[in-house]
């Protein structure tokens, strides 16, 4: 196989994961509360698969970087791949058994997400392909996949049950793991490997993975920016929108079509910055997307009843998200070295991800004290505020050409 051939077969492997990730995430779910009733264990299941995806990121990417980032792909899916396999074999093992399986789970694909992206680098540029057009791309796939995931769940509940779902979502991580063991090779060049004798310690190896952000002058702040979009849009999602749709339409059609809306603006955006990312100046863009992001949407639900102007809105700030994660994604992969990257995109993954469940408990305290209009136009005007600060940078970070440069091999050497 060719390397297009190679980077297409890793890039689907990739994809299939996060959509039977997905499913997982509605399946699991379901099956507790048809099995027990309880919203808390429903909650409970959700933190188990969530905070070991986090923190198996970064913990574990040192440990990755040391046994080979190929083999770890291979051996988190097939973990994966069992630890469905045993949710749905023995369901009646017990609520606590199924959250060690699920942690299991949660723990293996945060690692191999991670690897996974890593690997696209090396295989995208063999095969002579932009990583601007590569990020971008690949974010379009993801929110395919996750839309298609989430409904496909729900649709595999109803025809196989909680159950013939989760065996579903088995397979997928089985065939991932088959997909890069038979067709995914990487090129001897693709990452510096450690000799036993040089090896790094743990903890020097996993301070590297901060220090390598750390030290550049653009990133740490592309991050803090995807923080605060993931806190404003997980607020919106899961507490704004219901509730103004709630209190103003009182119709929960009128949640789909908001929220679909939103998905549908960020889905179409993915494959027109596809098109034309390589043509654009990367930070300006970022800059640009943070902005109209979050902002706008917060601040229509707050000033306006007009269903169609919010459905506006939400489609062109879905749009404008398209850019922001492709870019981040395709700095971290020109600004980090490649035998640093695992680390640094397990820290960058961490990070960001922390703004989703502060953004939702932020959002129901802001109500609770403000009332839903006043919440929601103090939200955005916060948001506002918070996105637009970069504007404010001086010009040399403005004017960041489309293409960047790592950081000298000196410094990568001084941040180990």
């Amino acid at each position: 196989m060719g390397a297009r051939g190679r980077f297409v077969a890793l890039f689907a492997a990739d994809v299939v994961s996060a959509l039977g990730t997905r499913v997982s995430m509605v399946a699991i779910p379901w099956l507790v509360l048809v099995t027990t009733g309880s919203a808390t264990k429903m909650g409970l299941v959700a933190a188990a698969e969530m905070l070991p995806y986090v923190l198996s990121g970064v913990l574990a990417a040192p440990l990755a970087d040391r046994f080979g980032v190929r083999r770890t792909t291979i051996v988190t899916d097939t973990a994966s791949a069992l630890a469905m396999a045993g949710i749905a074999a023995a369901p009646q093992l017990g609520f606590g058994s199924l959250l060690v399986l699920v942690a299991v789970a949660g723990a293996t694909r945060g690692l191999g997400d991670r690897v996974k992206h890593v690997m696209l680098r090396p295989l995208a540029e063999e095969a002579g392909i932009a990583l601007i057009r590569v990020t971008s791309a690949y974010e379009g796939f993801a929110r395919t996949a996750m839309l298609l995931g989430s409904a496909g769940g729900g649709l595999l509940i109803a025809w196989a049950g909680p159950l013939g779902a989760i065996w579903v979502d088995a397979a997928s991580f089985a065939l991932c793991a088959l997909v890069v063991a038979v067709l995914v090779r990487l090129p001897e060049d693709a990452f510096t490997r450690q000799t036993p004798d040089t090896r790094e310690p743990y903890l020097v190896a996993l301070r590297g993975g901060f220090r390598v952000l750390w030290r550049d002058d653009l990133l740490p702040g592309m991050i803090a920016m995807l923080f605060v979009i993931n806190m404003f849009n997980q607020a919106g999602i899961a507490v704004f929108v219901p509730l103004w749709v709630e209190e103003v339409l009182h119709t929960p059609e009128a949640l789909g079509l908001v929220l679909g809306a939103f998905a549908a603006g960020a889905v179409l955006g993915s494959v027109v910055f596809t098109a034309i990312a390589p043509k654009v100046p990367m930070y300006r863009t970022f800059m640009l997307g943070a902005l109209l992001a979050c902002a706008p949407r917060l601040l229509v639900l707050g000033l306006t009843h007009d269903v169609v102007l919010v459905c506006v809105v939400s489609f062109l700030s879905g749009l404008a998200l398209a850019a922001v994660n492709p870019v981040l994604g395709a700095m971290l992969y020109e600004r980090v070295p490649p035998e640093l990257q695992t680390r640094a995109f397990g820290v960058c993954t961490a990070i960001t991800f922390v703004g989703i469940p502060i953004g939702a408990v932020l959002a129901g305290l802001t109500v609770s004290g403000l009332g839903t209009d006043t919440g929601i136009l103090v939200a955005g005007v916060v948001c506002v505020v918070a996105t637009g600060t970069p504007w404010l940078w001086s010009r040399r970070r403005r004017t960041v050409p489309a293409t960047t440069t790592p950081p000298p091999v000196a410094e990568v050497g001084e941040a180990r």
